[in-house]
């Protein structure tokens, strides 16, 4: 398998749930500014959409979008428990996180990138992510990991975008459970691991 990542963005979340199964897989540097891999390929022709994460099999196929790549790569290894059997009522809550993490907590972050975005424009985006942080906060004074005690896929995609909140000086001790739960996932070895390799 081949990985396309560019530093700083969510295709950190599919590289920590590679080092977790301890999948064989190759990375490959995108650029985002000029769409060229490191091999010098047109990186929209692995991926039309133009941003990473990619996931390129062994058999050509390119599977796009974090929560889905992070899931296939969970089912390939189903004994490692990085999320519930499909069709079962705990994956349903695993797909529901990983959809809240996508358009509340994801998205809420990506305007702030806009350099051009004005300051009260801005600040309406950081209100709107507070208020889903503070959901965040609440889940996470009750469980050890966003679905419990076991460890998933969710846990890696909300520490990538966790990962983001330095860039534009919010500090996640704001948030104290949310704090201790972004320490707790960054010890884990292949946290440790994804992040050496994802520069």
């Amino acid at each position: 398998m081949k990985l396309y990542y560019a530093p700083h963005t969510c295709s950190l979340s599919p590289l920590i749930v590679l080092k977790e199964l301890e999948l064989p897989h190759q990375l490959i540097k995108v650029d985002n500014q000029t769409k060229r891999t490191a091999d010098d390929r047109d990186f929209r022709a692995i991926n039309p959409k133009g941003y990473v994460a990619a996931l390129e099999l062994d058999n050509g196929e390119v599977l796009t979008e974090g929560p889905a790549i992070i899931q296939y790569l969970a089912d390939l290894k189903p004994s490692a428990g990085l999320a519930p059997p499909a069709g079962t009522w705990p994956r349903v809550r695993l797909q529901e996180m990983l959809n809240f993490i996508t358009s509340e907590i994801h998205a809420g972050v990506a305007p702030l990138f806009n350099r051009d975005l004005p300051e009260s424009a801005q600040t309406i985006f950081r209100e709107r992510l507070f208020r889903r942080m503070a959901v965040l906060e609440e889940t996470l004074r009750e469980r050890a990991n966003l679905l419990g005690a076991a460890y998933t896929v969710a846990d890696a995609y909300l520490y990538t975008v966790l990962g983001w909140f330095s860039f534009f000086a919010i500090e996640t001790s704001r948030w104290p459970a949310v704090a201790a739960y972004q320490q707790r996932i960054a010890q884990r070895p292949a946290v440790q691991a994804a992040l050496q390799a994802h520069v």
